[in-house]
């Protein structure tokens, strides 16, 4: 792979970023170009290491070829690139620009140098020069099988599922609640992560492979359960897992205390081009604003709050500050425990650690104003679910606040009346159950796919469940096909 001796000769360059004060002003993406003999330096740097555990599901659920199309890199065949990359994941773009990339930290040379390969980002030049190049095309679909299939939700589960079946010659639809195609890629996701230019050229992609959307409905709701089975031979759910953890505590209640999503729907929203009334737009413009959760919602609502102009911005994490290298407890090449800073923290953030609200205070009027804080020797979860805390003493604190948003994570796909009127069965965490092998439910012909059946996740994990969900569908139907046809002959 590569030059045999390339790790050696050329040292780790991941990619550019646009200066801080440049892309704090606007909501572009962060990334500069590199030169084609930039990238094939850093394709020659994937070594022959025997094992590329950075394909296995320890570094990339949707098994990558990585260490071949780092090696066409390398040798400027960029075509045939883009052709491993796709033949594991349908959509390499957002995975490239959006996924913490576990294979890097699975990369050998994590193991040997602390600088791995720069696969994320060969992986996002790879696909980008196939959409300059206009090498992605719509795929022909294999002839029609007959068979209606449903996939609730638009989200990078949702999309890979349904493209795997239009393209195995199945008649799809899907139905998205949202007046846009994407799911969380589209609204919880900033720009500055990924522009959605980059959501619609697939979708026109998987119009012209014959995928239908509908957007604007709720199934459940506006298609009953009942309507859905009659009108399609197998349904795939692929909702999400939106149900946001809240932080109950005096003074929750107050204006100005908003969980992270509605906050960043907003700014998309906006974004693109939409109006949102003065009444209920959440802004940090000139306000101290603190987020609750060091995770990378938590990152992306620090990075919207820099652009929209607030006066301070702070993240409180509840855990003690990871070290700055691997620790002994994830072993290479599990994903490290570690400090991991984003590009929004760069922008400017204060990052407080072991530490908790306890209460919030209100400015007379109803509004937030004060967040009552507490540092904390340890904060450990009970089996119910609820937290036990040991403070400090003497470690209360206060933190101006007139914005707070809530990023402590989800606790499972809203309960909709759609699963309880299909019968799906939920595992404790709310999650649609599903068979491991197959992805069906209990419910003959309903499948359950990404954050929906495995809980908030990666995209990467996600696009491997459409795929998964996908196959179980496309077997269970083919099964269906041959019983009729035998029924047909007995008859």
């Amino acid at each position: 792979m590569g030059q045999i001796d390339g790790f050696m000769k050329f040292p780790r360059h991941g990619a550019p970023l646009r200066p801080v004060a440049e892309r704090r002003e606007d909501y572009r993406e962060l990334y500069r170009e590199q030169s084609d003999a930039e990238l094939a330096e850093q394709g020659a740097r994937c070594m022959d290491c025997g094992i590329p555990y950075c394909q296995t599901d320890t570094g990339c659920p949707v098994d990558n070829l990585i260490p071949e199309w780092n090696d066409l890199v390398y040798r400027g065949q960029w075509h045939e690139a883009l052709g491993r990359l796709h033949d594991t994941n349908n959509f390499p773009e957002f995975t490239g620009w959006l996924c913490p990339a576990p294979c890097e930290s699975a990369c050998t040379l994590d193991l040997v140098e602390n600088a791995p390969v720069t696969i994320k980002n060969i992986e996002r030049n790879i696909i980008e020069r196939g959409f300059d190049e206009g090498w992605v095309a719509p795929v022909a679909p294999a002839p029609e099988t007959g068979f209606k299939v449903a996939v609730v939700g638009s989200g990078p589960a949702g999309l890979a599922a349904a493209q795997q079946l239009a393209r195995w010659g199945h008649t799809v639809t899907v139905l998205e609640k949202h007046d846009r195609i994407g799911g969380l890629l589209r609204y919880g996701i900033p720009d500055f992560k990924m522009q959605k230019f980059r959501i619609d050229r697939r979708i026109e992609q998987m119009e012209a492979e014959g995928v239908t959307f509908r957007t604007g409905v709720s199934v459940g709701e506006d298609v009953t359960a009942e309507e859905l089975r009659r009108e399609f031979d197998a349904v795939i759910l692929a909702g999400g897992a939106e149900k946001p953890r809240d932080h109950d505590v005096p003074g929750r209640h107050l204006e100005g205390i908003h969980y992270a999503m509605p906050f960043l729907i907003q700014q998309n929203r906006i974004n693109a081009g939409d109006t949102i009334p003065d009444a209920e737009r959440i802004t940090a413009a000139g306000k101290n604003v603190v987020i609750i959760g060091g995770g990378d919602t938590g990152a992306d609502c620090v990075g919207t709050s820099i652009r929209q102009g607030a006066k301070s911005v702070r993240q409180l994490n509840i855990h003690p500050e990871p070290p700055e290298e691997r620790s002994e407890r994830t072993p290479w090449p599990e994903w490290p425990h570690k400090r991991m800073d984003s590009t929004s923290h760069q922008e400017g953030c204060e990052r407080l650690w072991k530490d908790y609200v306890k209460s919030f205070e209100d400015d007379g009027s109803g509004r937030v104003q004060k967040a009552n804080c507490v540092q904390v020797k340890s904060a450990q979860r009970r089996p119910d679910g609820t937290r036990e805390l040991i403070e400090e003493p003497g470690g209360d604190f206060d933190l101006d606040a007139e914005l707070v948003l809530l990023a402590i994570g989800f606790e499972g796909p809203e309960r909709s009346p759609l699963l309880d009127a299909l019968g799906v069965a939920v595992d404790k965490r709310g999650n649609a159950a599903a068979d491991p092998a197959t992805r069906m439910t209990n419910v003959e012909g309903v499948f359950s796919a990404g954050d929906m059946y495995r809980g908030a996740s990666l995209i990467v994990w996600a696009i491997h469940d459409g795929r998964r969900a996908a196959e179980g569908a496309h077997q269970y139907l083919m099964k269906q096909k041959v019983a009729r046809g035998i029924k047909e002959m007995a008859d």
